[in-house]
């Protein structure tokens, strides 16, 4: 067994409506080496959103203690990934002089200071101000203004804010489960990294996490983000319509829709029947395949084309050349990626993870993306520190109020 530095251990938690999952990752000479998985049922979020502490703090207790034999580790700290109906996101502009005549960090540093000076409700605060491009005495755009000659700086950004409560409520539950937490990110942001190409952020491309509770859109151009979006409609949704409309039990309605759910009606060769519970006792019935996609489809075709509304009213169907990705468990659904093309109309693929470690080809799954993403984002921040430019002031800004003015 390799020896194992808990300096250079990373940790991120994923604490989703359906599942917790803890992954510990050692980071060195550029290699992201995992050591050790942990996965618990959640039993107590709802929509993402922390309903039920006690629940969730035994689920965060039970994954961090698997992944903990597995890694062979003690963890202290992590990285956890927030996200839920109540996650808000906006685009804001700032500006400031450029007082030595060229920018310096601290120009930089007070122009996104800037761009999150505005009211906001009382109830919520800001998570991540993600710049998207900068400009210099309005002329061009710039993605890095570090080092250049000018009067005035501008930046435009993508704010992203959350409701105190709710992110109060998951870290307190990481607290009580015996961990600190040294950042919280966005969901779909930590998928994004885990999921899409360099190429793929500079061309321009769609991507969203189909969970549990909710699905998750993020939206890249140029290699920055352009909009980010939660939607209270996701994998859940599926498993409760076919619970409801087949009369069988929720437990049995989740099976059916791993085993045998297709949401695309053009791609159902055979109509077969299939033996699921009754809801009433231990009675057992049948119903043809084709029940399930007209269940699925429809709940499919809903949440896809809530999102294409979404990047319609944003006017940012044009954003995506490189086409869209699906990814969280949602993706791994039979049909819904011919079904989003229909809807899309570009290019459709179903984002797995980059691991070539044979120990961890589960992890390829999409369900671990955030998860993975939330590893990755770590480092970058870390990396980012010793880097001169944007970077050092952290582009995915950690809003340390978040955790040390909580307790």
């Amino acid at each position: 067994m390799a020896k194992v530095f808990q300096d250079k251990v990373v940790v991120s938690i994923d604490v989703g409506t359906t599942k917790i999952c803890v992954l510990v990752a050692q980071y060195e000479h550029g290699d992201l080496q995992i050591l050790g998985m942990g996965k618990a049922p959640s039993d107590g979020l709802r929509k993402g959103v922390v309903v039920d502490m006690q629940k969730t703090v035994a689920s965060i207790k039970t994954a961090l203690k698997e992944a903990e034999q597995m890694a062979n580790v003690v963890i202290h700290s992590a990285a956890v990934g927030v996200s839920g109906g109540h996650i808000s996101a906006t685009n804001s502009q700032g500006m400031v002089p450029i007082k030595s005549g060229f920018v310096q960090q601290q120009d930089i540093t007070n122009v996104l200071n800037a761009a999150r000076a505005f009211a906001i409700p009382e109830e919520m605060q800001i998570l991540h101000v993600l710049p998207q491009f900068f400009i210099i005495d309005a002329r061009d755009k710039v993605q890095n203004p570090l080092g250049m000659h000018g009067i005035r700086l501008q930046v435009h950004a993508h704010v992203i804010m959350g409701a105190i409560a709710s992110v109060q409520n998951l870290v307190r539950c990481c607290e009580l489960a015996g961990v600190k937490v040294t950042d919280i990110i966005l969901e779909q942001l930590a998928s994004a990294q885990a999921v899409l190409s360099r190429d793929e952020r500079e061309l321009g491309v769609a991507m969203l996490d189909i969970g549990g509770g909710t699905s998750d859109l993020a939206l890249y151009q140029q290699g920055n983000i352009r909009h980010t979006f939660v939607l209270p409609v996701a994998g859940n949704h599926f498993t409760n319509d076919l619970a409801v409309c087949l009369r069988t039990t929720f437990k049995d309605a989740e099976r059916i829709k791993k085993e045998y759910g297709l949401a695309y009606d053009a791609l159902l060769e055979q109509d077969s029947l299939i033996e699921i519970d009754a809801v009433q006792g231990n009675e057992k019935q049948y119903i043809k395949r084709s029940d399930i996609v007209a269940i699925l489809q429809p709940r499919a075709h809903e949440l896809l084309s809530l999102i294409h509304d979404e990047i319609t009213k944003q006017s940012l169907t044009t954003f995506m050349p490189a086409g869209f990705v699906l990814t969280g468990g949602g993706s791994l659904l039979p049909g819904i990626k011919e079904l989003a093309e229909t809807i899309f109309k570009v290019p459709v693929r179903i984002g797995a993870l980059p691991i070539n470690n044979e120990t961890w080809q589960s992890l390829q799954s999409p369900i671990y993306a955030t998860g993975y993403g939330l590893l990755k984002q770590v480092i970058n921040d870390k990396n980012s520190l010793s880097v001169e430019g944007p970077l050092t002031m952290r582009i995915f800004m950690r809003m340390k109020s978040w955790i040390t003015d909580f307790f």
